[in-house]
Parts: structure tokens; C-alpha cells; sequence
């Protein structure tokens, strides 16, 4: 087999134990590490068609992974007018107000990014943007991707004028004292209602929406993501950009198990397990417990403060129950959404149950995001071997020290003390993964290590971190985007380390990411990035 890719002059970096490797050169053939060496005994290897490069003592990782990223929604849902940076209405207005400048007559409006805080303490409602968007159909997607608000022209075009009744429990029209929508549209049944009836972009625009996405994502160090969704066009668009060579990230899928599956429907995610090409296939199934703490459509022990977040997505939970029992016999692992702690706690309960009742088999399951949860629920991640999946940028950005935040105000003082617990998860012995939820937070990776390890607002680094007690170490944190990702997918003894007949999925770093600090950690060059033996981004200094 020909050697396809030598790198020279490399530090390696083991993440397991943050030492360097003694060696200082590696080969790759067939999309494996094949060799490690000094520099003179790899080159030996290259022949004409073998691609080397002088890494000038850069440093060298396993490939760094996304352990929760919506690929291919996320490149639909950011495109159109960022609202991230606003901090507050009047922001949101004159942002509104020039992109309805340029606006051609009668076409819609989209945003994304907008956070809640920006209402502080008025109701997330259209009504402050009445003027600036009359008779624009305009749909502004909240921030967390579970709520949008919809401008009266658009509900007028979808025919919303009132409440409706969803079988989607967590799902809502809100409207006010009259019975008059207010625009705020909560969870997916109700956004597409108005969604359906707005101009669609078209299939090709749409793939190639992703394809850039992807490729940005590669040129920030990504070499690969667990997808944690398979809809729409998402499977052929994979497919289809793998065949013509042009995925650069390796992709984990894991399709949604909705509530009202039934057993036929449990039977063809099963087996769909497996499915897949050269560079991503589907391994795992989604499933949502609960909603978001900042809609109030979070599953808690107690109401939030507002007397919201009581009620689990799924209205019958023991149903959840029964489904994750029959994927885990079948050794199919589960990753399932749960921020509030009735919800974590219920899917834990759950694979417990479904641990018990197995053959003994070992199937990582994963809960994600644990927004909140009390002290007797951290043990039983390690106890259970369920994998924590973390966000910890959304604690940076959509939260705040002090408190006065809309998701911190929602839970009180005592349970936002209890804030993306990743440092008293990964104490408990639970595995720690990490990753960006994009399109909800950005998805560069050096970015979502530097928040796990100061926990700061990422447009404000001045301001207090919440939780510093939360805060992961930067050898943690590195392992949370490495070995404990490889781990989650249970590929521990082919990814995630620089060794011989490991993946050469390779992230290269200008500096030592481990002794960079926090704060500048985002601003690290990343010279190259290799997925499969070949370079998915490379910088022309190389």
C-alpha cells in the first residue's frame, strides 16, 4: 500500500496523558497511521505520488470532533440576516430596519441568532418590530433552534390567528390575553406552520449551503461530528458530496425517534444502523426528552419561576422508556436531548431499566446538553456508563455570572448554581464529551475548549465566568473533542489517539493548544487538517 501523506517536523501531542510522543514524524496509507518515526527514517517512505509536508514544529492531535453538531439545518437555518450579536431590542430593530432596506417587495425576511436576553425583561414577542417589519413576512429564529418569532404578515400568509392544538406537547402558538398570537412560535410543530408556507431555497442551493459549511468547518480543525439528526435531504446530501470526494469531515448520524413511533418504525431505525459511506454512516438513534429552560419548555422536578418547563416532550414518558429498552437490545446506542433534571433523571432511569433487562451488553448511551442537574444525578453517569455530551459555550453566551440572564431568572438561584456541571460530571468519573450544538452556538472547536476552560462570554472575555468551579483543564478539555468523543462512539481503539492503525484524522496547531491560554486559544492558527490521510484544509504557508 503507498504511502499517501507524510508530515515532518510535527510535535505529537497524545491527548490521553498530554505528553509528546518521542517520535516526530508519521506516515499514512489507506486512511491509517502507518508509521511513526524521526524524520529522515518517514521520509524514506515517500514516493513522486506521496504528499509531504514540513510542519516546522507544529503540533499535531488526533483529529478534533464535534461531539453534537445539526450539519446540514444548520447551514439552512444561518443563512439570511445574524442577529447573534444583538444585545438588546434596540439592536434588533435597526438591524431588522436595514436588512428590510435592501428587501426586494414582498420577499421574506429570515434571521437567526437572536437571543432571548435581548428582551430583558419584556415578553420575546414581535410587537417591539411592528413598525420597522409591516407587511414583511419575516421569520427571526431564536437562538436555541426550539422557537422562532413570526412577523403578522408572515402568521396572516400562514393563516394563524389563533391558538392551536398539537400533538407535540411542549409545542405552542403563544398568544395573548385575547387569544391574538403574540409571534413567538415554540418547537418544531408550531414554527412549521408558517415555515411551509415561506419560499424554499432549492435542493442544489441547499447542498451547496452545506458543502461550504463543511468546508469551514475543516479549515477551523474539524475532522469530524456527531450529526444528531437525519432529516430531510440530510442522507443523500452525504452521500452525495462523499461519492464526488467533497465531504471533509467524517460523520457519525444518528436519525430522530419521535414520540408515536411505533414498532415498525423502531424496527427500520434498527436497521438503518450501519448505513453509510466511505466517510460517515449512521450509528445511533436521537431522541428528545424535554424541550428548552429559556421557552419553558424544559422538563424540571419543580416550575421554573414563571410556572413553566413542567411536561416531557414525550406525553407518555414510560414510552420513551419502552422504546430506548428495545434499541438497547438491540445494541443500538441512544443519545437523547435532556437540559431540565426530571429529564436527565428520566433517562437515566430509563437505561437503567434497559441495562437491567439486557444480556449484558454494552451499549453507550449519551444524554445531551444537562443544562441542570442536582448532586445525586452525577454518580450515575459513570455507574450507568452514559456519556455526557456537554455545550459549554452556551453557558459563555446565553448566560450570565450574576444571574440576571433569562435562562438563570427561569430556575432561580439554586438550580442556575447548578450550571453545565463539566467539571464535577468529569470528576464523577462520567465520560465527557464536547461539542457546539451549531447552529446554535458557532462550531470552531478551539472555541468550545477555551469556553469549557473559562466559561466567559465569548464577545465580552472581561466579564466574571459563571461557574469558574466549572471550568475544565485544558488537557480535559482537549479530551473531550478526542479520546472521549472516539470513546462515545465506541471507536476507542481506532480514533482518538496518534498511534500506529489509528485513523490519521489529524488536527494541526500553530502552538501547544495546552499551553495556549484560554482566552486566546479561539485566535490559535490551525495550519492544516487531515481526514482519511488526505488534507481537507491546508494553508499555503505549508
Amino acid at each position: 500500500m503507498r504511502t499517501s501523506l507524510i508530515l515532518l517536523s510535527a510535535r505529537l501531542l497524545d491527548p490521553a496523558t498530554g505528553a509528546f510522543l518521542p517520535q516526530t514524524a508519521l506516515a499514512a496509507a489507506g486512511g491509517r497511521i502507518t508509521a511513526l518515526g524521526d524524520d529522515p527514517e518517514i521520509r524514506a517512505l515517500a514516493d513522486a505520488s506521496t504528499t509531504v509536508v514540513d510542519l516546522k514544529g507544529a503540533v499535531v492531535t488526533p483529529g478534533l470532533v464535534d461531539g453534537h453538531i445539526h450539519p446540514v439545518s444548520g447551514a439552512e437555518l444561518t443563512h439570511g440576516l445574524d442577529l447573534s450579536a444583538c444585545t438588546d431590542v434596540e439592536q434588533v430593530r435597526a438591524a431588522l430596519a436595514r436588512a428590510v432596506r435592501d428587501l426586494a417587495p414582498g420577499a421574506w425576511l429570515h434571521g437567526w441568532g437572536l437571543d432571548p436576553n435581548a428582551f430583558a425583561d419584556r415578553p420575546v414577542e414581535t410587537a417591539p418590530f411592528d413598525t420597522v417589519l409591516d407587511g414583511v413576512p419575516a421569520l427571526l429564529q431564536l437562538f436555541d433552534a426550539h422557537s422562532m418569532l413570526a412577523s403578522r404578515r408572515a402568521l396572516e400568509l400562514a393563516g394563524v390567528d389563533g391558538p392551536r392544538a398539537f400533538d407535540q406537547a411542549t409545542a405552542e402558538v403563544v398568544c395573548d390575553a385575547d387569544g391574538r398570537p403574540t409571534g413567538l412560535l415554540l418547537e418544531d410543530a408550531a414554527c412549521e406552520l408558517v415555515e411551509r408556507v415561506a419560499p424554499q431555497p432549492t435542493r442544489e442551493e441547499r447542498r451547496e449551503r452545506l458543502a461550504a459549511a463543511l468546508r469551514a468547518m475543516a479549515a477551523a480543525g474539524l475532522t469530524g461530528g456527531h450529526a444528531m439528526d437525519a432529516n430531510g435531504d440530510s442522507l443523500p446530501f452525504y452521500a452525495e458530496l462523499d461519492r464526488a470526494g467533497r465531504l471533509p469531515l467524517r460523520l457519525r448520524v444518528a436519525p430522530w425517534c419521535q414520540p408515536g413511533t411505533d414498532a415498525d418504525g423502531v424496527r427500520a431505525l434498527i436497521e438503518q444502523q450501519g448505513t453509510g459511506g466511505r466517510l460517515w454512516r449512521t450509528a445511533g438513534v436521537k431522541l428528545f426528552m424535554d424541550g428548552t429552560i429559556d421557552n419553558g419548555t424544559a422538563w424540571l422536578e419543580h416550575p421554573d419561576r414563571r410556572g413553566e418547563s413542567r411536561h416531557a416532550f414525550w406525553p407518555d414518558p414510560e414510552e420513551y422508556t419502552r422504546v430506548v429498552g428495545a434499541l438497547h437490545r438491540a445494541g443500538v446506542p441512544t443519545a437523547t436531548h435532556a437540559i431540565g433534571d426530571a429529564a436527565v433523571r428520566h433517562v437515566l432511569d430509563a437505561v437503567e431499566k434497559a441495562r437491567a433487562a439486557g444480556d449484558g451488553r454494552e451499549v453507550r448511551h449519551r444524554v445531551e446538553h444537562i443544562e441542570t442537574v442536582p448532586d445525586d444525578t452525577l454518580r450515575r453517569f459513570a455507574e450507568l456508563g452514559v456519556t455526557a455530551s456537554m455545550q459549554p459555550t452556551h453557558c459563555c453566551d446565553f448566560t450570565r455570572a450574576d444571574h440576571t440572564d433569562n435562562w438563570s431568572r427561569r430556575l432561580g438561584e439554586e438550580r442556575a448554581s447548578r450550571a453545565w456541571r463539566c467539571r464535577d460530571l468529569y470528576d464523577s468519573g462520567a465520560v465527557v464529551v464536547l461539542g457546539s450544538d451549531w447552529p446554535i452556538a458557532p462550531y470552531p472547536p478551539l472555541g468550545v475548549m477555551a469556553g469549557a476552560r473559562h466559561r466567559r462570554p465569548s464577545r465580552d472575555l472581561a466579564r466574571p465566568p459563571h461557574g469558574p468551579e466549572q471550568a475544565l483543564t485544558a488537557l480535559r478539555a482537549l479530551q473531550g473533542m478526542t479520546v472521549n468523543a472516539a470513546w462515545a462512539a465506541g471507536e476507542e481503539h481506532e480514533a482518538g489517539r496518534i498511534a500506529l492503525g489509528h485513523r490519521a484524522d489529524l488536527t494541526v496547531f500553530a502552538a501547544d493548544p495546552l499551553t495556549t491560554a484560554a482566552t486566546d486559544l479561539p485566535d490559535l492558527p490551525v495550519p492544516l487538517t487531515v481526514v482519511d490521510g488526505d488534507p481537507t484544509h491546508r494553508d499555503p504557508s505549508l
